[in-house]
Formats: C-alpha cells, structure tokens, sequence
C-alpha cells in the first residue's frame, strides 16, 4: 500500500485508502517483515528502469519512508516459516504475502493490503483490514 504514495492506483478508493494510512502514521502502530524493504527497493528500482519514476524521486520517496516510525519485525524468518508455509499453503498465497499474513495474525494488527487475495485470507483467519479498523 505505501507505494500508493509514488504511483497512481487505477482505482481512486485505493489511492485515498493508501492517503488515510499516511495520515495515520504515528497514531497507529506499524510493523513490517524485513522483506517489505526489499520489494520497496525493486518496485522502485523497475519503476527507473522503465522510465516511469526518476532516480531522484525514488530516492526522495525512500527517504521518506524512512522517515517514518514505521518497525521492521526482528523475528527470525526461520522461527515462523512453518507457519508461513502453511498459511501460503491454506489460502493459494505465496510465501512473500503469507509473512504479511503471519506478522498481523501474530501481532493481531490490522493488515493494509491492496491485495484480494490476501485481504481474502486475512478475513478468513479474522485478521482485520487496515480499511475496516482504521479509518
């Protein structure tokens, strides 16, 4: 959902769910698996390279995510990857978005995702949307 705040989302609902949780930031507590900064860097790295968001902006845009108190989950991967495993498994979801799901069930945090499936997984093991609880 953060890349929201650089790319212009098809949908406007999605683009002003992704502006409410900015807003949000810092009355709601934010976690993320350390995956969630490498797949930042690659959207913005394919973003360059296909001409759509200049290196200045991209480096602009990281910097400011960085500004944010946002805290990056130090649990060990190897500690949940057979919970991980068996959420990818449950819910047709790829490992990448079953840690997301592992770290809102573990934490009992709202999960913001523009993601159906996902969000459809989420709902099934009553984890709540960022949409639902938040706004």
């Amino acid at each position: 959902m953060a890349l929201a705040w650089v790319f212009e989302r098809q949908q406007p609902i999605d683009s002003d769910r992704a502006n409410r949780l900015l807003a949000a930031c810092g009355e709601v507590s934010w976690w993320i698996p350390g995956l969630w900064h490498l797949e930042v860097a690659n959207a913005l790295l394919v973003a360059e390279r296909r001409s759509v968001l200049p290196r200045m902006e991209s480096d602009r845009f990281l910097a400011h995510l960085n500004s944010l108190p946002i805290t990056t989950d130090a649990q060990p991967t190897q500690e949940r990857s057979a919970r991980i495993l068996a959420l990818a498994r449950g819910h047709g979801l790829s490992s990448y978005d079953a840690t997301y799901l592992e770290l809102a069930q573990r934490l009992g945090a709202a999960l913001a995702s523009f993601d159906r499936q996902l969000n459809r997984a989420a709902s099934a093991i009553g984890v709540a949307l960022f949409s639902e609880t938040c706004l």
